[in-house]
């Protein structure tokens, strides 16, 4: 037997209500461009949106005209959806409070999770909404994946509950060494300032 290898999320496609909604949330809150639509080839009675989230990847969303919304959060039963995260950079980040605000939209406030902060909020539907920031940049020809792995092996060596941002700093310099060679024999920390 062997696995199936996947090489990255293809799309996430998910139940939305009207167009216009999904329209007015999708590209006119989060930004993210509409780039094409169709029936749904499954479902004639529904419509399939599709977004770019900023990478090229997809999000879609079904939906119906006669589908009303409901801002109740939704289920969160096992194989439910808890929330859907998405990427920020800082600049942007900073704003978002005031941004949801503006809409009169409550959240969460900004919550440190050790390796990047992040602002909840609910969708009109009432899915829950993570805009996430990572506190670092992976080294060129890495990926915050690569920069994690190192960075929780960090953490359970030193014996430490959670990933935070000393294991993150450790973990970049680890893979900068590891990645790029240098004509000094000895790279560890040194002072010029004595």
């Amino acid at each position: 037997m062997k696995k199936i290898q996947v090489l990255g999320v293809h799309h996430i496609t998910l139940t939305g209500a009207d167009r216009q909604t999904s329209i007015d949330f999708w590209e006119g809150v989060l930004g993210m461009p509409f780039i094409f639509d169709q029936p749904n080839l499954d479902d004639p009675d529904e419509g399939h949106l599709y977004f770019d989230p900023g990478d090229g990847r997809l999000i879609t969303i079904f939906t119906n005209e006669n589908r009303k919304g409901n801002r109740d959060r939704t289920p969160t039963d096992p194989g439910c959806v808890h929330h859907v995260a998405f990427e920020v950079d800082r600049a942007t980040f900073s704003q978002i409070p005031g941004r949801l605000e503006d809409r009169g939209v409550g959240h969460s406030g900004v919550k440190d999770r050790g390796f990047m902060d992040s602002i909840y909020f609910k969708d009109p539907l009432g899915l829950l909404i993570e805009l996430a920031c990572y506190k670092f940049i992976p080294p060129r020809g890495s990926s915050h994946a690569e920069v994690m792995l190192e960075a929780h092996k960090i953490r359970v060596a030193a014996g430490d509950g959670h990933i935070q941002e000393v294991h993150l700093a450790e973990a970049v310099a680890l893979i900068v060494e590891r990645g790029q060679a240098s004509l000094s024999a000895d790279r560890g920390a040194r002072n010029p300032y004595r």
